[in-house]
């Protein structure tokens, strides 16, 4: 269970890549993408970076986590694109028309207050517009990236509480409110706001005892349940609550205004 949870006390930056690819899945890129490649989605100017899979220790590394953290185990995920950014107010109004968020602050503040079923139909508009097959991560590849690639790190870029700061906006630092994607550093990948700012729904739904029995490689989460997981602490939380392996859920049609996500997409 996730302790402190109710503890209250961009302009864009530019990412740099080696090369921009217009097409990440075409047949010219025939030798693959290379780790921490950036794409830009011409539709909705999102930034994707190419994350390159592998197996890492998934859960409680650290030894002072929650029960539903443990046990640590080896997982594999394959390669996939994720959000350089959390998804934006503006790009949501401009993809739905409206902006649900109760903080609306500006176009490049993370959209907040839309639950699980909310960023399906997101989702479903723009892979019809775009022709792409957007979705939201997998828990596996949410902590995989946000461990920059399955380090040891106990927050995404760091394993300091001290330099916390650096990364994330937190109870200590987001004077309650969020803030422009994209201002604090990103961590190893290129990923920013991993931690803080708002927690973000994954694909799974949460089974508190899913890690004692789930599958090695690219697991899914269960096939069914009544919460949906969400990652990643936000602009209330303590820095317990924005490590890197802490779970939390949802209902599926839970609303908060501290509830956001980012969108990945597999390598092809």
């Amino acid at each position: 269970m996730v302790t402190g949870f109710f503890s209250y006390a961009l302009a864009a930056q530019e990412v740099v890549s080696s090369e921009t690819l217009q097409n990440p899945s075409s047949k010219e890129t025939s030798a693959g993408p290379k780790p921490g490649e950036v794409w830009r989605d011409q539709a909705t100017g999102m930034e994707f970076v190419f994350v390159k899979g592998g197996c890492f220790q998934m859960g409680d590394t650290f030894g002072d986590g929650d029960k539903d953290e443990k046990p640590a185990r080896e997982v594999c995920v394959g390669d996939f694109w994720m959000g350089v950014h959390e998804v934006t107010q503006g790009q949501w109004e401009r993809m739905m028309g409206s902006n649900p968020s109760y903080l609306k602050s500006g176009d490049r503040y993370p959209v907040e207050q839309v639950d699980w079923g909310d960023v399906q139909g997101f989702i479903q508009r723009l892979n019809a517009r775009s022709g792409k097959k957007y979705r939201l991560p997998t828990e596996a590849e949410w902590e995989y990236a946000a461990r920059s690639g399955g380090k040891s790190e106990k927050w995404p870029g760091t394993s300091s509480e001290n330099d916390l700061g650096r990364y994330a906006w937190f109870v200590r630092n987001s004077e309650s409110k969020t803030h422009p994607v994209g201002k604090k550093s990103p961590n190893s990948l290129g990923l920013y706001d991993m931690s803080g700012n708002v927690w973000e729904w994954c694909h799974d739904w949460y089974d508190p005892a899913y890690y004692k029995g789930s599958p090695r490689n690219n697991p899914g989460g269960p096939e069914k349940g009544q919460s949906k997981v969400i990652r990643g602490g936000s602009y209330v939380n303590a820095p317990r609550d924005a490590r890197a392996s802490t779970r939390y859920w949802f209902g599926p049609r839970n609303h908060y205004l501290y509830v956001g996500f980012r969108l990945v997409f597999s390598a092809e």
